[in-house]
């Protein structure tokens, strides 16, 4: 609940939009890909180089391995399609027979259906989630701002600021 907090607080605040849709496209390819394959250190690496909301991370990569585990049928599908596609045999028997690329376990069809569909999709999903983000905050921001609780959020977050100064 505390990083949902962290991430409207992200959404409200005067952070770049580029920023806060960088972080929910990573936490994308962290959910849709599975986790335990050599390009999620790649991704790792993005977000500790890149300046990136952390919270909207985490958000985008609890809700796309929900999805992920939904599509893995369709992930093994499309891995399987283009495992099988004839132009690229002679480049997957060259790849299978180099140790670094067989360490990359592109021939598992989860893995490279799910790595293929998620690189390709992430360019629209950072488009997508930067022009909601600038939707939510052109249209929305202002009546979301009306409501108690936020104003009541708002008000502890200044009380515990002052606070730390009477101290």
């Amino acid at each position: 609940m505390g990083t949902l907090i962290q991430l409207f607080k992200a959404l409200n605040a005067n952070q770049y939009p580029g920023q806060i849709a960088m972080s929910l496209t990573l936490g994308m390819l962290l959910g849709l890909t599975p986790f335990f394959s050599p390009h999620t250190l790649l991704t790792i690496l993005l977000i500790f180089i890149l300046r990136v909301n952390l919270a909207g991370v985490l958000v985008a990569w609890a809700i796309f391995t929900g999805f992920a585990y939904a599509f893995d049928p369709l992930f093994h599908q499309f891995g399987l399609w283009v495992l099988s596609h004839p132009g690229l045999l002679e480049i997957w028997t060259q790849w299978y027979n180099n140790p670094f690329w067989r360490f990359l376990n592109f021939n598992n069809t989860i893995v490279m259906g799910s790595v293929v569909f998620a690189y390709c999709f992430a360019p629209l999903f950072f488009i997508f989630s930067w022009v909601m983000i600038r939707i939510y905050r052109q249209r929305f921001l202002v009546w979301i701002n009306k409501f108690k609780v936020v104003q009541l959020l708002k008000a502890s977050d200044k009380a515990a600021f002052a606070s730390r100064f009477i101290k």
